[in-house]
């Protein structure tokens, strides 16, 4: 009897916090398709429309792009390490992308850098990240001792090696070449070129389509990993494949438009912080509507207040560095 009357409760409450978490989507996306609006039309007149309108709505187009694959790889890689402070970036891509680009301007110059076809310079940044990537998972997982945990040890001491050649590659470059990489040291979205999008695009979202199947198992992770096996979840098989397909999204956003270190921990961050739900139906999609906020928001920030004097990756970085602190002092008193 106390058994059903437990049971019953339990669904109630269950039921109340699905439907307050759909509130908050509704009220989110309603906020995104705002912040959408008013980066699309804000100065825009007869005049300008047919100048701007296409410019803008490929940077829409983009920032959602990035959204996807920040706010799945984030939430996702939380779930994995069981930690709510680690994100992809601590896997060491960003820096190795910052490396790729400073090892081509120290090899070739600034001007090789500049004048590369697009669709060549993405592929190779992505490729390059998605090869390191695949090396490293293959040999963490080869073992029967190891687990993500030394993965994650392993990308921080990456990440750490590829920044300080970078730095070192920087200091030796010629200062007026350094100006022009520094523009690939930073996220942007002025300049969006449609076949990297289009190509981006098919990536994420066969990626998105691929792993799909995977969210109601990410549900069951969350419960631990002794918990998730026990369920009957195949741990290695599930975390292995996940893993690549995060260092795709990451590979693939980074190369499109730069890197946003602390994009990741400020939508996932909110993202628990707003819905309160352990479905990752909810919080992945919560993440994407916060990023788009949070995206267009900067955007429009950079372009009508700040007048272009920096850009959306110094904000967002800012904004998410010190998220990230907050989460590290609220961490420490636990």
């Amino acid at each position: 009897m106390r058994f059903n009357i437990f049971c019953t409760a339990a669904g109630r409450l269950r039921v109340s916090a699905d439907k307050r978490a759909q509130t908050i989507l509704l009220l989110l996306a309603f906020l995104a398709a705002a912040a959408v609006g008013l980066f699309l039309l804000q100065g825009l007149s007869a005049e300008n429309a047919a100048f701007n309108l296409p410019r803008r709505v490929k940077a829409i187009a983009a920032m959602v792009l990035i959204a996807i694959c920040t706010g799945y790889s984030s939430v996702v890689f939380q779930t994995i390490t069981e930690n709510r402070i680690l994100t992809p970036s601590v896997m060491g891509l960003d820096s190795l992308y910052l490396f790729i680009q400073s090892l081509v301007v120290f090899l070739f110059g600034a001007h090789q850098l500049t004048t590369m076809d697009g669709t060549l310079h993405f592929l190779l940044s992505a490729g390059a990240m998605m090869f390191a990537s695949g090396i490293l998972y293959q040999f963490i997982f080869d073992g029967e001792n190891r687990n993500v945990y030394v993965l994650v040890l392993i990308g921080i001491i990456m990440g750490i090696f590829f920044s300080g050649i970078a730095s070192f590659l920087q200091m030796l470059i010629d200062p007026n070449e350094f100006l022009v990489l520094q523009d690939a040291m930073f996220a942007s979205f002025k300049i969006i070129n449609e076949e990297l999008l289009l190509i981006s695009a098919v990536i994420t979202a066969a990626v998105f389509v691929f792993s799909r199947r995977d969210w109601p198992r990410f549900d069951v992770l969350g419960l631990g990993r002794d918990t998730a096996i026990s369920l009957g979840v195949n741990y290695n098989s599930l975390v292995r494949r996940t893993l690549l397909l995060i260092a795709v999204m990451v590979s693939v956003s980074t190369a499109l438009v730069g890197p946003i270190t602390f994009l990741g921990i400020l939508l996932v961050s909110l993202a628990r912080e707003l819905l309160k739900t352990f479905r990752h139906r909810d919080l992945i999609l919560g993440a994407v509507l916060i990023g788009v906020i949070a995206l267009a928001l900067g955007q429009f920030v950079v372009e009508r207040i700040l007048q272009t004097v920096t850009t959306i990756g110094v904000i967002l970085n800012f904004v998410g560095g010190t998220c990230f602190i907050v989460l590290l002092l609220r961490e420490s008193k636990r």
